[in-house]
């Protein structure tokens, strides 16, 4: 099973925007993600995203390019600070490749206490639109990789 984690691209303050849209910024960083995603051979059968307008965004445009073969849903528990531990459970059991858009502390949360057990570990730094794939066999969870999007030349 590969579970890829994503932070929702750079929003709008809650003051410009109380739904926290994209910047027009962040919408180019995570379009240009999804390129670079699809451009290498990223498959992912679902995109899952919190419901909070910047994930969703984030995840349509994720999904444009990666066209995963089950959609793009929102599920509940994917909050910035809801407890990872659901989500982490019920993981082992899927099938294929999982994306979760979604937002800190969470994601940190939920990738520490895969990889450590600890979810306060704080073991990846997460960046804005950035994809960390992780990977789960024989009871263990592992990086694949990490990367921001700095790294494929986007700002």
């Amino acid at each position: 099973m590969e579970l890829y984690l994503v932070q929702h691209g750079e929003a709008k303050s809650e003051a410009e925007d109380p739904e926290r849209s994209l910047t027009d910024r962040g919408a180019e960083t995570a379009r240009r993600m999804a390129a670079w995603a699809a451009r290498v051979g990223v498959q992912v059968d679902q995109i899952r995203h919190s419901g909070k307008r910047r994930a969703e965004q984030t995840a349509a445009l994720l999904a444009e390019q990666l066209r995963p073969v089950n959609g793009t849903i929102a599920v509940a528990g994917l909050a910035p600070t809801a407890d990872v531990r659901p989500v982490a459970e019920g993981l082992p059991a899927e099938i294929g490749a999982i994306m979760l858009v979604g937002h800190l502390p969470f994601l940190s949360r939920l990738a520490s206490l895969l990889l450590s057990g600890d979810p306060e570990a704080g073991v990846i730094r997460f960046r804005m639109a950035g994809i960390t794939c992780l990977s789960h066999q024989e009871g263990t969870w592992a990086v694949n990789w990490v990367v921001p999007p700095a790294l494929v030349g986007v700002d």
